[in-house]
């Protein structure tokens, strides 16, 4: 790191930090996949009720927003683990580019991976669990199945990897910057 700047000065540094941080979220969501698919019932009771909405207020006004049918909530469910799957690969994938970047210095595919991972955790947790979920199934109103605080925790770490990727990546595509 420059004394002066803070930033990281190398190509090396730059891959580095970025694999590190980009692993670490792959870690993470195929962890999470893994035990959706090893440990099916526990989180498809979790869908369940919040598309239910029977922990919610049961407030008439929202009450028709409910899906009761197990077979639409089962396939939400397995689209969950789908797409969950899909970002872990797409994210072991970029931590390999990473890492073959520590060696060759090329980076661009692995940022757009990267990019590509990190967004679809952003669409699923926020867009899926926090704006669908919480406020159109009404989760923030149970107490038993409220998953706004994991989703909001997800979707904000996943954002800051993102941000981080390219914010670091000015120092790399500079002017004569090979990549």
């Amino acid at each position: 790191m420059s004394e002066r700047t803070g930033r990281i000065r190398s190509p090396r540094g730059y891959a580095l930090t970025s694999g590190v941080l980009t692993g670490t979220i792959a870690l993470y969501i195929t962890l999470v996949a893994f035990g959706n698919i090893t440990d099916f019932d526990t989180n498809q009771q979790f869908v369940r009720h919040v598309l239910a909405m029977d922990t919610t207020f049961k407030d008439n006004d929202l009450m028709w927003r409910a899906i009761e049918s197990t077979t639409l909530q089962d396939t939400a469910y397995i689209a969950i683990i789908v797409w969950e799957s899909v970002a872990a690969l797409v994210l072991l994938a970029a931590t390999a580019m990473w890492c073959a970047g520590l060696r060759g210095g090329r980076v661009r595919r692995a940022r757009q991976a990267s990019t590509l991972g990190l967004v679809m955790l952003m669409v699923l947790f926020g867009a899926g669990f926090i704006a669908i979920g919480g406020e159109w199934f009404a989760m923030w109103q149970s107490k038993a199945w409220n998953g706004l605080e994991a989703a909001t925790r997800v979707f904000m770490i996943s954002g800051v990897v993102l941000l981080l990727i390219h914010l670091l990546s000015d120092e790399r595509t500079g002017p004569g910057a090979t990549d």
